[in-house]
């Protein structure tokens, strides 16, 4: 008997044709969870857009599931937690919308320079007033890209053909690599200040939400005009209607915005601004091309073969069962350093060490690799695409075992060599607590630490002196922001010390920035240690 496949909405002909010669197809209408729960009780994998709930209660339902398949970028409908604790893989189509989500900030841009729709509105409504739409040429003008991740450089390449000069904000990407591309890396406020237009291209996390919000539009050049087809929330939306309402601005094109569906925004107010629905991924080629990726993925996986674009690695069966507690510690030591670097290492090794080592354990440089990334590109970042993402950066990673460590059983340490030549690192350990596993931060950059390495961590760098604990609490306390835990770590009375305080919520850039500022401190970031 062939593996049931079972597709649960619309899929391209072309991946069912991939998936019709090896396997039992059989459809489903995700979206009737009745009939969902009783045909994944004989499918062996399930192939999913957006509209289908894969929760724990659905992979309950399918004793023989192997495979989830999701033929699209987001996972947010997957619950990849509880796939995995059942040993099912899960795979989704990370590239497959990244020419169709370049091509929507192009045209969103080329729109908002030249008034198309607002001039096609007022036409269809029988006005022809050809002069009340005089537009921009994009051709000679300074075109500001902010984040130069996958998306980020398609969009550069398209729009350096229409004669553009192009900057580019990005801390986590080497300058040669720009260079490469044609594009000068500057600061964010020196972006802001020259950009003729600017683009986004950024992912969304703690640091990225309300970058460019109402401080960063008081310094914008005047007469720029902003696209944001990236995510919602990177632009704070009402400080961008008040900035074009005060001629600041001239125009934006928005595609996504803080809470989706939305249909009611500040910004929809104004003619000069291009609005659409989410439309990034919305072509058909990106629908195909999504379809296409994951039917070669469940096909692989059925097989039994390599999977590129399997999301937990866990699921493979290859990682040994005393290892796996270590994936998800080495993946947010690497989240970690890159907070605490403020940037990409020019090299980074990641220490095991322990008897540990007497098992394979390469997957943990794949996992710390991973949590180098996953806050600074656009796509998802899987244990497969992580060296590249590596490689693209210039960013050489290698791994060290050691069988034997003097305070821990076991220890990893990610530890890397900045640009400017200072070494930063970060360790932890995976204790038990009863049936739990509980992940530790031990060390931070020299500092020792034992903080849980889970939620979202606040790194302060300061000259120690009475008080500063307390103007931290307050300020963050009238912000609303809850402190879980808080430990002050230095190597001296009156000396450098290191304030690590894990958070309930959030904070914006803004925040961190005064929460640095009101003690002096000499370095501020936060990484976000959240389960994903």
């Amino acid at each position: 008997m062939n593996p049931v496949v079972l597709i649960a909405e619309e899929l391209a002909p072309a991946a069912i044709e991939v998936l019709a010669h090896d396997f039992d197809v059989r459809h489903v209408d995700g979206t009737d969870r009745p009939a969902l729960l009783s045909a994944l009780s004989e499918a062996d994998a399930v192939i999913v857009r957006s509209a289908t709930q894969i929760d724990a209660e659905a992979i309950a339902a399918a004793p023989r599931l192997k495979v989830v398949a999701r033929a699209g970028v987001g996972l947010d409908n997957v619950e990849v937690p509880a796939a995995t604790a059942r040993g099912v893989m899960v795979v989704n189509a990370p590239t497959s919308n990244i020419v169709s989500a370049a091509e929507q900030a192009v045209a969103l841009l080329l729109a908002v320079a030249r008034n198309t729709a607002s001039a096609s509105a007022a036409l269809k409504a029988g006005e022809w007033k050809r002069s009340k739409y005089t537009g921009v040429e994009v051709q000679g003008k300074t075109v500001g890209v902010v984040g130069l991740g996958r998306i980020g450089v398609l969009f550069a390449q398209r729009i350096a053909a229409f004669g553009t000069r192009l900057i580019a904000y990005d801390p986590y990407i080497q300058p040669a690599r720009a260079a490469q591309l044609g594009v000068r890396l500057v600061g964010l406020e020196e972006l802001l200040r020259e950009s003729d237009f600017i683009s986004i291209h950024l992912p969304k996390t703690p640091e990225t939400v309300g970058l460019i919000g109402e401080k960063e539009l008081a310094i914008v050049k005047p007469g720029v005009r902003i696209v944001n087809a990236a995510r919602g929330g990177l632009v704070d939306e009402q400080a961008l209607a008040d900035a074009i309402a005060e001629g600041r601005v001239a125009g934006a094109g928005v595609d996504v915005y803080s809470k989706e569906p939305c249909t009611s925004s500040p910004l929809f107010a104004f003619d000069n601004v291009v609005a659409t629905p989410h439309l990034g991924a919305s072509t058909h080629e990106a629908q195909d091309k999504a379809g296409l990726a994951v039917a070669k993925s469940v096909k692989l996986a059925l097989q039994g073969e390599f999977v590129p674009d399997a999301v937990n690695v866990q699921a493979g069966g290859v990682v040994a069962e005393d290892v796996r507690p270590l994936l998800p510690l080495a993946e947010k030591l690497g989240r970690a350093f890159t907070a605490v670097a403020g940037g990409v290492a020019a090299s980074v090794t990641v220490e095991v060490r322990g008897e540990i080592v007497s098992h394979e354990v390469s997957v943990l440089k794949l996992a710390a690799t991973k949590g180098l990334f996953s806050s600074v590109v656009e796509e998802q970042v899987t244990y497969v695409n992580a060296p590249h993402l590596a490689a693209e950066r210039g960013v050489e990673v290698t791994l060290a075992t050691l069988a034997e460590t003097a305070d821990q059983p076991t220890l990893v340490t990610v530890r890397g060599a900045l640009p400017d030549g200072r070494t930063v690192s970060v360790s932890g350990t995976v204790t038990q607590s009863g049936a739990r596993d509980v992940l530790k931060l031990t060390e931070v950059d020299g500092f020792d630490v034992e903080i849980g390495a889970e939620g979202i961590l606040l790194f302060l760098r300061y000259a120690d002196r009475p008080g500063v604990v307390g103007t931290v609490g307050t300020l963050l306390g009238e912000s609303g922001i809850n402190i879980a835990a808080m430990q002050v770590a230095r190597r001296e009375a009156g000396g450098e010390t290191l304030m690590t305080l894990t958070v309930d919520q959030a904070l914006g850039a803004d925040l961190l920035t005064s929460a640095a500022e009101s003690i002096g401190a000499t370095a501020a970031s936060a990484a976000d240690l959240r389960d994903e």
